[in-house]
């Protein structure tokens, strides 16, 4: 008998993954992939660390989740629209090699999904966290990119990472891994960084609108075409956001202000019932949002397929 636990692991057959990670979706003209980039297994405390740990436990349990270690999903979104095909994010990449599920994957899922790497135009950071740049600094992703391509991102995260301050996040400490991603990113892609400071449309109906927040520099990305809308939320809201949108992510920069965005986010998806993706929701991160009393409820939109 199949014990149901944590040691599950999907099943693959050679290279090829018996479920694909990828997952297609079409607002109006602009067809939009999400990918799967693996799952991070972290602290469970890293979800809420301004939480009663009694109330982040029966949240844990409710899902039946392990009490210590969340696995974060990494999702990636490629748009193509117009002649323009668009990379969100990158991913995690080859910064954790102790941990195979945990980034590295993009690169091939993109092949299997018929991106040729070579055919992206432009690539949008939502923020500088390792998990969103992690695959811009691996040799696979990083060669298969044409050379020079532009790099979107807001003017005011590279400023931040200039001279990171820390001071407010409640972590106790930031790893250094993200000031060396962030710093190497920098380095190796300085030529290529186009800026912006509060929106710019990279390709026809898809537009990058800095938020702040969970770091000084967010981004979100919104899809719009023929009347039908999207929105990538990026690192802005983590699952059990919607039960409690108060509670601090250990990688918040500003805390008190990452929850006054995300609510507002929150709140405007809620009252408009547009869709949205998110890097840090269960693949593939696809549904709406409703208002539930003093937080939201999270209704996932069904596959069709």
């Amino acid at each position: 008998m199949l014990s149901v636990d944590d040691t599950v692991r999907p099943v693959h057959q050679g290279s090829d993954e018996l479920v694909p990670s990828r997952y297609a979706l079409r607002v109006g003209d602009i067809d939009v992939l999400m990918i799967s980039d693996g799952v991070f297994p972290l602290p469970a405390t890293t979800l809420a660390t301004n939480a009663d740990p009694a109330d982040l436990a029966a949240w844990l349990d409710d899902r039946l989740q392990r009490p210590d270690v969340y696995k974060w999903p990494l999702n990636v979104v490629v748009a193509r629209s117009g002649d323009r095909t668009v990379l969100i994010d990158s991913g995690m990449g080859a910064e954790y090699p102790d941990f195979p599920r945990a980034g590295g994957l993009l690169p091939r899922r993109l092949e299997a999904a018929g991106i040729d790497l070579a055919s992206v135009t432009d690539v949008v950071l939502t923020h500088l966290h390792v998990d969103h740049v992690g695959g811009m600094l691996a040799d696979e992703l990083r060669n298969g990119l044409r050379p020079g391509v532009p790099i979107h991102v807001a003017a005011a995260e590279l400023a931040f990472w200039s001279a990171p301050d820390f001071t407010r996040n409640t972590f106790g400490g930031m790893p250094e891994v993200l000031r060396s991603a962030a710093r190497r990113f920098v380095d190796e892609y300085q030529g290529q960084l186009r800026t912006f400071d509060a929106e710019h449309e990279v390709a026809p109906g898809v537009i990058a609108s800095r938020t702040g927040g969970h770091t000084p520099g967010h981004s979100v990305v919104r899809f719009a075409s023929g009347g039908e809308r999207l929105t990538f939320l990026g690192g802005a809201v983590f699952p059990d956001h919607f039960d409690h949108p108060g509670w601090y992510n250990a990688f918040d920069h500003d805390p008190e202000e990452a929850v006054r965005v995300r609510v507002r986010l929150l709140q405007q998806l809620a009252a408009s019932r547009e869709p949205l993706v998110a890097t840090h929701l269960s693949f593939p991160s696809f549904g709406r949002v409703a208002v539930a009393g003093d937080g939201f409820r999270w209704v996932p939109t069904d596959w069709e397929y």
